[in-house]
């Protein structure tokens, strides 16, 4: 070996990719990004059913996708995998789906929502779309309409609550149990009112892990 040259085999690091994304002066289209990822996740769906089949009693429950931002590098994406056993509050950069134990597959794709500003847009009175997004635009529409839950029932056909109608609904029965009648965290759903476009990632430079 040559000290000093780099071999082939070396992996780069997560800096060595964001400093990589930052140059990258492409334009991505934030509406084909949100499709593609709930095309090609097959693997880490199947993944996250396979960890929570068994801890879940429900025949069917949610397979949800999330993108996240990392803490460290502002650039950097990644991607969360976790299943839910209500509808979970819908979010920017969320993929959603139904999945049946006892057919052992998914069954729907729920909604897909692209990043905030997309939705914002999205949802803009008179807006027209290329035919491939007007499903997104719905469930955009839907979100800001506050007819979220009831819309999505409609379009599948499920009666799945949300987590805050099933706290709801169960509150006194828990409250007998004397557990924390809080919500986990991961599901609260995000705070369109606080939008402006110096909030959000550039989608030009979005990485992936």
């Amino acid at each position: 070996m040559i000290i000093g040259k780099e071999t082939s085999n070396e992996t780069p690091t997560a800096g060595q990719l964001s400093y990589q994304a930052l140059k990258d002066h492409s334009s991505y289209d934030a509406r084909d990004l949100a499709l593609q990822a709930s095309d090609d996740i097959t693997d880490q769906l199947r993944e996250a059913i396979n960890n929570y089949r068994d801890r879940i009693e429900e025949n069917e429950f949610c397979v949800v996708y999330v993108i996240a931002s990392d803490s460290l590098l502002v650039n950097l994406k990644r991607r969360k995998f976790y299943c839910w056993p209500w509808l979970p509050s819908p979010r920017p950069n969320q993929s959603v789906f139904l999945y049946n134990k006892g057919l052992d597959r998914i069954t729907k794709r729920l909604w897909v929502l692209p990043d905030a500003i997309t939705m914002s847009e999205l949802a803009t009175p008179g807006l027209m779309v290329d035919k491939r997004y007007q499903t997104m635009q719905n469930w955009s529409k839907s979100f800001f309409n506050g007819t979220f839950w009831k819309d999505i029932r409609d379009e599948h056909k499920i009666s799945m609550l949300s987590q805050e109608e099933w706290f709801e609904s169960n509150r006194g029965e828990l409250a007998k149990t004397g557990l924390d009648l809080k919500s986990p965290s991961i599901a609260d759903s995000f705070d369109f009112s606080k939008i402006t476009a110096g909030q959000f990632e550039n989608t030009k430079n979005i990485l992936s892990v």
